[in-house]
């Protein structure tokens, strides 16, 4: 659930938004997925619509009458991109609708981030769809914390934080919440342990770039390297890393089966262009076993 909009690339435009890279590659691991957001009543959230008919992605996308959402994208010297997201935007107004609460009273996992909650009704969407979801044994909500910019609060990441159940950040978005919650002088895998603890999640997934990424659970450490592949860019290999992880569990597989699989998953989607790259059979397929 959240953002749905256009990444302005330097070579052109590219559909983007993490819930549909999330959907996406979900839905490549044979799950039945949807992308929940808003898009305009213009020529650009036409686009959006054709395209998810071309990928086979579902979707509940409200039309609203706000313009559909564009992000300016440059990448740096090394392919990691940077942001300047447009405000005032469909994503930042999904409504709650009947279609909406039947969705979510059907929904065993989801996953939401922090910039559709900088305005308030989509925030207040996200929530009521959180509140909506039935209680039931092995469901996922997940908190992949996307920090950008300055769209975020302490008072949203806290009440996100109580509602998720699984946690997913990066080493540099821990230290940023370490400073606005009160956890200094202490390393990372300590701060991971206090998240857990404090807010009761099931699972906190900690990424750390080239230097590898941590699931951490009440009493067990998952720690993967991070392969050398050739990157042409990172976009959406963050989402892809979330969906395959994810999909693993829900398919009842080990911590360590779910993290590995992640991993070489977001390494493929690093050296391809674009953040919906189709998966080989070899990673498709591993759930099958």
């Amino acid at each position: 659930m959240g953002e749905a909009l256009w990444d302005v690339l330097p070579e052109g435009k590219k559909i983007g938004g993490a819930p549909a890279n999330f959907a996406y590659h979900v839905s490549q691991f044979g799950f039945d997925s949807r992308v929940v957001s808003a898009v305009g009543n213009d020529e650009l959230g036409d686009e959006i619509l054709e395209i998810f008919r071309e990928k086979q992605l579902k979707h509940q996308l409200e039309r609203v009458n706000y313009p559909t959402g564009t992000v300016q994208v440059t990448l740096d010297g090394e392919g990691v991109p940077c942001y300047d997201i447009k405000e005032g935007v469909a994503w930042d107004n999904i409504p709650f609708t009947d279609d909406l609460k039947r969705l979510a009273l059907n929904t065993r996992a989801v996953c939401f981030g922090s910039l559709a909650q900088r305005n308030e009704v989509s925030r207040a969407t996200i929530n009521r769809f959180l509140d909506t979801m039935p209680d039931m044994d092995g469901q996922l909500k997940i908190f992949d914390i996307n920090l950008r910019q300055s769209f975020y609060t302490r008072e949203v990441l806290r009440e996100s934080f109580l509602k998720c159940n699984v946690l997913k950040i990066n080493d540099e978005e821990l230290v940023t919440i370490s400073r606005m919650f009160g956890y200094p002088g202490i390393d990372l895998q300590d701060k991971c342990w206090i998240l857990l603890a404090k807010y009761n999640l099931k699972m906190l997934i900690l990424t750390c770039g080239t230097n590898g990424s941590y699931v951490f659970t009440p009493g067990v450490v998952s720690f993967q390297e991070t392969p050398k592949v050739p990157v042409a860019d990172t976009v959406g290999a963050g989402d892809s890393f979330t969906a395959a992880f994810c999909s693993s569990v829900l398919k009842g597989k080990s911590i360590p089966e779910a993290h590995k699989l992640a991993v070489e998953v977001s390494a493929y989607v690093c050296t391809q262009s674009g953040a919906m790259p189709v998966l080989p059979d070899a990673l498709r397929n591993r759930l099958d076993d």
